[in-house]
């Protein structure tokens, strides 16, 4: 049974909102492209799990079990999206002096460390691209008995005249566009694509295998109608990316799933893209050691959620600008969501322990958020209730996060009793994946890689502060603030946690 008020979401081959209706209403299945291991993530691809993981997060508290399958690219990638270049893996492995294999195991773990720092849920089914080469070869082949599929020099091409209304998703035409894919000869069409490449024969691959059209690898765009119709179903629910991979990822991915079922049917019913991370000042750019990864924004002692926060500031289908200022201000705000919690805790006088089993139930087995919810909103006053009826109507408006954040602070500075207002919090948590009521104001605070004094030495030159402020030495006290102060410490006096770090955002 759903909760509330209906959800609608933008369709991106409608270019429309419509309201949601999964095909089995006891399990809604979802898609979502994963990423190439042979990097560490971008931030901007992390906007993407963000997004993906704001979605299942609300269809799971509006009442809908979720099959989430992400898939890992560890085979096929180009380096260009449009069909052409050479294979990202390969490369990486030839700059790493190690093999792909290595390569693909080590950026893996470090994706998903980077997405259990921002408290995104593990997917039901991760699905490994090398795992599933043999279905890859049984689905081409399939595709090529249906004659949407031609062999040439470089391997087996998909035919994209055999499919209706090719690239309608992106909207192509006959226009330029249509050029960004590679040039082949032998390509019968300009967007036609590759489904599996032939190794050349002066071409020493570290991953190839034995096919029907000779030894090679599979295209990258494959990789996702294999594994989703595999786990999913020849049609699901909902597929989502980033807005890149609308425009002739999630296009040939479309086709191939047309050809294999002959039929019309685009394998999704609902294709959902999240924008682009935008970045004006050039701190992300990797060139220019920038900000362009998880692991740098906290190295310069930003808390992970401090980022998540920022995502969620903005609508996913709108582009986020990137500045140090933004994220710097995405964590002032959510250090001040800590600290009135801490407050209200005390309040309340309740024991976090009295919130944890209820919100734990549901995170340990991925689902039950709905539950969860119907917990949380059991007997809340009337005043209580018109809070969650608003959320309920942004977060269903197609996840409009930006407009749920203010509902969230309203209920803070509310006149509803303290442990109504918790409960409010942790209702509305669920969707947000903040984890508020187990953060911290230490936990936010968040030491700089290039901190210069250990934790005990802040606290050394707090003590000497102190006495010297209690005999009157002025001077000695203003010498160990301003020691503190060079080493990124910010002092809060008549605080009970008397200092912590101040990220590292300067220029």
């Amino acid at each position: 049974m759903t909760h509330g008020a209906p959800l609608s979401l933008y369709n991106s081959m409608s270019r429309a909102i419509e309201t949601f209706a999964p095909i089995d209403p006891k399990m809604v299945r979802l898609y979502s492209c994963g990423p190439t291991v042979y990097s560490t993530a971008h931030l901007g691809n992390l906007r993407a799990y963000v997004f993906t993981d704001t979605l299942r997060r609300t269809l799971n508290w509006k009442g809908w079990p979720t099959t989430h399958v992400i898939n890992i690219t560890d085979v096929g990638h180009l380096t260009s999206d449009a069909d052409a270049g050479d294979d990202k893996m390969e490369l990486a492995a030839a700059k790493s002096g190690t093999t792909i294999w290595d390569v693909a195991a080590r950026y893996t773990r470090l994706f998903k460390d980077d997405l259990r720092a921002l408290n995104i849920v593990d997917p039901a089914i991760w699905s490994v691209a090398t795992d599933h080469i043999q279905d890859m070869i049984a689905f081409a082949q399939a595709i090529q008995d249906a004659g949407a599929a031609y062999e040439i020099d470089g391997g087996l091409y998909f035919d994209v005249s055999k499919v209706p209304d090719y690239g309608r998703l992106a909207r192509h035409g006959d226009g330029p566009e249509i050029g960004r894919i590679e040039s082949v000869a032998g390509k019968r069409n300009p967007a036609d694509f590759a489904i599996w490449r032939r190794s050349a024969g002066d071409e020493q691959r570290q991953m190839e295998w034995l096919s029907p059209w000779g030894p090679g690898a599979p295209g990258w765009h494959l990789e996702c109608s294999v594994m989703s119709l595999k786990y999913l179903g020849l049609q699901f629910d909902i597929h989502t990316g980033g807005i890149d991979h609308r425009e002739i990822h999630h296009c040939n991915e479309i086709a191939q799933n047309q050809a294999f079922t002959g039929t019309a049917a685009s394998g999704a019913n609902i294709w959902m893209h999240n924008n682009f991370l935008v970045d004006r000042t050039g701190k992300m750019s990797k060139s220019k050691g920038g900000v362009a990864t998880l692991g740098a924004l906290t190295a310069l002692g930003v808390h992970p959620l401090g980022y998540r926060l920022l995502c969620l500031s903005a609508h996913y289908r709108s582009e986020l600008e990137f500045s140090l200022d933004a994220v710097a201000a995405s964590l002032t705000r959510l250090k001040r969501l800590v600290i009135a919690l801490a407050a209200l805790k005390a309040e309340a006088a309740l024991d976090d322990a009295a919130l944890r089993p209820t919100r734990e139930a549901g995170a340990s087995k991925g689902a039950p958020f709905d539950w969860q919810r119907h917990a949380l909103e059991h007997g809340l006053s009337e005043a209580a209730r018109a809070f969650v009826a608003r959320f309920d109507e942004v977060i269903s408006a197609d996840l409009m996060t930006p407009q749920a954040l203010p509902v969230l602070e309203a209920v803070m500075a509310s006149p509803l009793a303290a442990g109504e207002k918790l409960r409010l919090v942790a209702n509305f948590d669920l969707v947000l994946g903040l984890g508020l009521l187990d953060l911290d104001r230490r936990a936010l605070s968040v030491r700089p890689e290039d901190a210069t004094l250990a934790d005990a030495e802040v606290e050394a030159l707090l003590d000497q502060r102190q006495q010297a402020r209690a005999a009157k030495d002025f001077a000695a006290a203003d010498g160990a603030r301003d020691r503190l102060k060079l080493a990124g410490v910010d002092i809060m006096d008549g605080d009970p946690l008397r200092w912590e770090w101040r990220p590292r955002l300067g220029d």
